[in-house]
């Protein structure tokens, strides 16, 4: 029964979702990345952030793919359904900086030519989260039309 309904489910999967517009290519692109740390790892995840990912932001905003980098953590605690540790703003030169396919793997030859340590270390560095998602930010004129 659940089968004969997917293909009803697929032709009106386009007709439910609401329409959006694509973010304009000339202007700057924003994206908010949350981590959530099991509890008692915050640290450890910014240590490891610090030493294995930073870096390669950095080195992204020296090439001008991106225009700016840094990162935000709640003055205070919340809820821990709605609990984040540390929020990465990263605001790209354009959303099609943003979107294309990007190889950082030379990147992250060169800033780490020990690439078993880097591997394990990152790992570990999601192996302590809850929770990570993605968020790109539109900016609401506020004066205009």
């Amino acid at each position: 029964m659940k089968l004969r309904l997917l293909p009803l489910f697929l032709m009106l999967l386009p007709i439910a979702l609401p329409a959006q517009t694509p973010p304009e290519t000339g202007k700057p692109f924003v994206v908010e990345y949350y981590y959530k740390a099991k509890w008692g790892h915050a640290d450890e995840f910014l240590q490891l952030f610090k030493k294995n990912h930073y870096p390669l932001l950095k080195n992204q905003v020296e090439m001008g793919r991106m225009l700016k980098v840094w990162m935000d953590q709640p003055r205070y605690h919340t809820t821990e359904d709605g609990r984040w540790d540390y929020r990465v703003t990263i605001v790209f030169k354009n959303s099609t900086m943003a979107n294309e396919p990007f190889d950082e793997d030379a990147l992250k030859k060169q800033l780490w030519p020990d690439q078993a340590t880097y591997a394990k270390e990152e790992q570990r560095r999601f192996e302590i989260l809850d929770a990570h998602w993605d968020l790109p930010i539109k900016n609401v004129e506020l004066d205009g039309k």
